[in-house]
Parts: structure tokens; sequence; C-alpha cells
């Protein structure tokens, strides 16, 4: 194979909680994948399945991620870019090509070019947004049973009613990005 494409993703730039995960996924060109989608679009279970196949068939994928102390500290782009950066150089597999979703694509050492909606448009990133999603998700269900009465099961860190509600009245938790608004503003009130 000359041409090696990598798909990347992120999932978690707006949430008050919680860490931005990317993908990076590399297709196997023998071994297609139906229904693969801006994974915003599917349902729940429909993204599950599809995680388990993408792992299954593509030649190589990875899950970048940048923590909360790291977006507080360099920022919510500077930390996107920073979890792609190490999703590719997690890859099992170097790919001559790098397509990202957005508007822009960080430093691989490997050309790389961004695509605005291009987890509807590449397989590749389509397959690197469910994988993310997926990983994500999964993730803040699990952090519902280490900080209760957030209902990060619900939300999944994002900003809803039910969540500020939390916050007002549980106060902060350790996975909460204190450079956010919303967040930023409590510990105001604190202080």
């Amino acid at each position: 194979m000359d041409n090696i494409i990598a798909g990347v993703d992120e999932v978690g730039r707006g949430p008050l909680a919680g860490p931005v995960v990317t993908a990076a996924v590399i297709l196997d060109p023998d071994l297609p994948i139906v229904g693969l989608n801006d994974s915003k679009k599917l349902t729940e279970k429909a993204r599950q399945q599809l995680a388990v196949e993408i792992k299954a068939k593509a030649l190589a994928w990875s899950i970048g991620r940048a923590e909360v102390e790291e977006i507080d500290e360099i920022n919510i782009l500077q930390a996107t870019l920073l979890a792609m950066q190490r999703a590719v150089s997690g890859l099992s597999i170097t790919p001559t090509l790098v397509l990202v979703d957005g508007n822009r694509a960080p430093d691989f050492g490997i050309p790389a070019e961004a695509i605005i909606k291009g987890d509807g448009k590449v397989a590749e990133i389509s397959a690197a947004s469910i994988i993310a999603k997926v990983c994500r998700d999964r993730e803040m269900c699990d952090m519902d049973d280490v900080y209760p009465g957030y209902e990060f099961y619900r939300h999944k860190g994002y900003g809803t009613k039910v969540h500020l509600e939390a916050i007002k009245t549980l106060g902060i938790c350790a996975i909460h990005r204190r450079s956010f608004a919303p967040i930023k503003k409590q510990i105001d009130l604190l202080t």
C-alpha cells in the first residue's frame, strides 16, 4: 500500500468536565464497514456496534487524550491538537496522510489536511469520530460512580441544566475544567 490514510477526530471539546478524547483510524480497504457516519448522527447502540467492528477490521487505531489539567493549562484548542498528535503517534502503522475533521490540523510530522465536516464525508474520520465518542462516553458514565450526583451518565459533562444545577448544589469536582466560564464562575463565588 502506497497511500495509507489515517482519519482523526475528537470528542469532548465543549463539555465542562472530563478529558478531550481523540482517535486515529486507518481502515482496511479490503474490509469495508457499512454505516460509518458522523458519530453525532448515529444512535448510541449503532455507535457501540460500529466501534466493535472498526476495532476488529481496521488496520490500526489509537486513542489520544488530553486531561483536564492540560486543558486548563494550555487551553482546549491546544489540548485537542495535542491529543490528536498522541492518537496518530500511537498508531502501529505510520500513515502517509492524516485527514483531520475540522478547520485545522496539528503538525504530525507527516502530510495532513483538515476537512470541515470530514466526519460525515471521509470514512476514516467517521470511524475515528465513532471510536472517540464511544470511548469518552463510556468513561464519563464510569465517572458517574466516582462523582455521584452530577449525573455524568446523562450529559457526559456538557453544560446542561441538570449539570449546572448539580454544580451549584455540590460544587466542582476533580474532573471539572476550571478554565471554562461556568466552572470559573463557581470558583469565584466560593472565593
